[in-house]
């Protein structure tokens, strides 16, 4: 997000507006926390995870009278137009704006990829990787003693990350939300890899599956013998921290200037994303309106490559 915020903060100055960035997100515009950035003050943050803004919930942005509140604050510090970059809260929350008179645009920013209105958005190819780079290095450890790890991933709702990582990590099998998973199933597979001689085995597992990492491990325990020692790692947050890759610092920057560009254009009550290499438009009502969904066919691609 910090690559987005430099290429909105340098490219709004060279078109000569003044720009200025809200701190905490909605809470921050509520409590009016609005305060101007210039060349200097994004210098040095692209190669930095996180926002330097700052990022918060925001119940009170949900009601009409923090909506109203919000709006007022942009109107009197004189704010034309206004960019949000974030994942399906924070668009949703745009697309409130917009209706209230907002000359906004949007900007596809979750980890998650579950963004209606984007094939990527920013952050996910940073988190695959380093959820990859977890998920080789946990492989070295079960392929010396013999184990079988679950390894839980972010995805409350979507199992984008770990059915990528899943196929990119050689996984023996991937849970995900999207499609219920019988346990038993797992267990054939793990006990099916113990079986052909593999000296290791990974299960990829996204947080909101209905059975996670934990929930499995508890389930094996009480059911099965599967041949492996079973292990848990759960990552977490972990991946929210890393360094951002080449890829998410050139898609935030492109995405970045053409918000500029759109408001400039007087383009607004969109979201930019990126759709078949391109820098594209989608409508925030369409976005908030459609769920993405995910192409299930990789995940019979993950079965096949398992084996």
């Amino acid at each position: 997000m910090n690559a987005a915020i430099r290429a909105v903060v340098r490219t709004g100055l060279d078109k000569g507006w003044e720009v200025s960035g809200i701190r905490e997100g909605y809470a921050g515009l509520i409590a009016g926390n609005i305060e101007p950035l210039g060349v200097r003050d994004v210098g040095g943050i692209i190669q930095r995870g996180g926002t330097i803004l700052g990022s918060a919930r925001c119940p009170e942005f949900k009601t009409k009278q923090g909506q109203m509140q919000a709006v007022r604050n942009l109107r009197q510090r004189g704010i034309d137009g206004l960019v949000v970059i974030g994942g399906n809260g924070s668009q949703a929350g745009a697309h409130e704006l917009v209706k209230q008179g907002v000359s906004l645009v949007g900007v596809a920013s979750t980890i998650d990829n579950d963004l209606y209105g984007s094939e990527m958005t920013i952050g996910v190819d940073t988190a695959l990787n380093i959820a990859l780079e977890a998920i080789d290095r946990l492989k070295i450890t079960a392929s010396s003693h013999q184990r079988a790890f679950l390894v839980e991933v972010m995805g409350r709702d979507c199992g984008y990350l770990a059915l990528m990582a899943g196929i990119a990590g050689g996984a023996e099998a991937v849970v995900i939300p999207e499609v219920e998973t019988d346990p038993e199933a797992v267990a054939a597979e793990l006990r099916t890899a113990y079986g052909r001689g593999k000296s290791h085995a990974i299960i990829v597992v996204a947080e909101g599956a209905r059975y996670n990492a934990e929930g499995l491990a508890r389930y094996f325990q009480d059911h099965r013998e599967l041949g492996f020692q079973l292990r848990v790692t759960v990552l977490g947050h972990v991946q929210r921290g890393g360094v951002p890759s080449a890829f998410d610092r050139l898609l935030a920057s492109r995405l970045g200037a053409a918000a500029t560009d759109f408001l400039a254009r007087r383009e607004y009550g969109v979201l930019l994303g990126l759709i078949q290499g391109e820098v594209s438009a989608t409508p925030l009502s369409e976005v908030a309106a459609n769920p993405k969904p995910l192409d299930l066919r990789l995940l019979e691609l993950a079965r096949v490559l398992a084996k």
